[in-house]
């Protein structure tokens, strides 16, 4: 997805009230069916076992802060 700066409970361009996660699981997530990734990116996530983190790319150093372990945006991780 674009043009997003992590994983909401619901679409905040259409509603006000929708909530950012800090972080979820991507089983929780392909669950409640969020599309903050595609699906090839969520079978990678789980069969590497790779998290992944959705934050706004625009952001002032986003990659740096990102990479030094900043907790900006949504870390999605693996269950279990």
């Amino acid at each position: 997805a674009k043009n997003i700066d992590g994983v909401y409970d619901s679409d905040p361009k259409t509603n006000p009230a929708a909530k950012k996660y800090t972080r979820i699981s991507c089983q929780e997530m392909l669950r409640q069916n969020l599309k903050a990734i595609d699906t090839t990116a969520a079978a990678l996530c789980i069969e590497q076992k790779l998290p992944i983190v959705v934050f706004d790319l625009g952001a002032e150093n986003s990659i740096v802060r990102v990479a030094s372990g900043d907790e900006m945006g949504t870390t999605i991780y693996i269950e279990g």
